[in-house]
């Protein structure tokens, strides 16, 4: 029997026809299916290309720019299986292993600030400053921050963590965005039942600015779940008629910039948008692959697709509430009475409010 077996011929291993999807595609089709061009994919890959080249040529490996745009389909449809379908012609595992490749890669810290970072230098505050004041004639401000929900897996560490205040698990993610919908900052390890003022205040970004990294005369706007602080302005929660009025309004139009860039994100990257089916650690990882991705289509004028998938993110990329923000009319959040740096930004919101809201602020 033994030496029947040792007789056998060894079967040939057989490879499925892989198609040249950057040839076969145009622009406008690559950017429908893996929201980029041919020229975003390529810089992609050059990002990473030696943690992504094989070292052999053996078994037909797949170019730093194949595996980018695996990861790229799976990012845009938040199905593993649809890469396969895709017809890449690579097995369901090799998808897998590929997708954990890319985005342990992209998502080195090293790699994701060259693209999203928070501006320090008063040249760059200015600009951002006169962004939103030609937009929205609103002074002052840098960037609008708030949290959003990505939903996931129910892990199987602290469980419990993960439940947010809607009833189911999700991470929590910190963003802030500028007045053209490019990602100042981004911070993901949070679970979801983390307030958001909470996670401000232990966040990099707080200490950025009470530490005077940034230049002095600048400030972010967030809801009424922040404390509010110098720098830091939040709506007045029960507003007199007059100024008080006349600053929230300017304040909700021009917050509104952080519910509209939370919604092209997920629009243009529908695996933040459904449920993650991936470790919390790992889920993190691509929200910070997901908002550099964004950031680069930003800065290459690629558009955020749409098409009959992305119409659920219609209204939440129009600034309307999206699917995990919070319904109008709901009940705000007062700031934690606890936090005596909380209260010390209502005497200057006074300030701002009283200097630049006198009279309602014109469309």
């Amino acid at each position: 029997m033994a030496e029947q077996q040792q007789q056998l011929p060894r079967r040939q291993r057989v490879y499925r026809q892989r198609r040249d999807v950057f040839n076969e595609y145009s622009d406008d089709e690559l950017i429908k299916r893996f929201r980029m061009n041919r020229a975003g994919i390529i810089t992609v890959a050059d990002l990473v290309r030696d943690k992504l080249q094989s070292r052999t040529e053996r078994n037909q490996p797949l170019s730093p720019e194949t595996k980018v745009a695996i990861t790229l389909r799976y990012l845009a449809t938040g199905k593993m299986q649809q890469c396969s379908s895709d017809d890449f012609g690579t097995s369901q595992a090799t998808i897998s292993r590929v997708i954990t490749q890319t985005i342990d890669a992209l998502s080195e810290p090293d790699i994701v600030t060259q693209f999203v970072k928070f501006p320090l230098t008063r040249q760059e505050v200015q600009v951002k400053q006169e962004e939103f004041m030609e937009d929205y004639r609103f002074p002052g401000v840098v960037g609008t921050i708030d949290g959003t929900h990505i939903r996931i897996v129910a892990p199987s560490v602290d469980e419990h963590l993960y439940v947010n205040r809607k009833r189911y698990h999700s991470i929590n993610v910190q963003v802030v965005f500028d007045a053209k919908y490019r990602i100042l900052d981004v911070l993901a390890r949070w679970p979801g039942s983390v307030h958001d003022a909470r996670i401000l205040d232990e966040s990099g970004l707080k200490a950025l600015f009470e530490q005077n990294y940034v230049p002095a005369g600048c400030y972010l706007l967030g809801d009424s779940g922040y404390p509010c602080k110098e720098w830091l302005l939040t709506p007045y929660l029960n507003p007199l008629a007059g100024v008080q009025t006349n600053y929230n309004t300017a304040h909700k139009r021009t917050r509104c910039v952080v519910e509209r860039g939370i919604g092209q994100l997920k629009r243009r990257f529908h695996v933040l948008h459904g449920e993650v089916r991936l470790s919390p650690e790992k889920t993190c990882k691509i929200v910070y692959v997901c908002a550099l991705l964004h950031n680069m289509c930003k800065q290459f004028n690629i558009p955020v697709p749409i098409n009959e998938e992305d119409e659920v993110f219609h209204d939440a990329a129009e600034g309307d509430v999206g699917a995990d923000e919070e319904e109008p009319g709901e009940a705000e959040i007062p700031p934690n009475p606890g936090r005596p740096a909380g209260r010390n930004g209502h005497p200057f919101r006074d300030y701002i409010a009283n200097l630049h809201f006198s009279r309602p602020v014109a469309e």
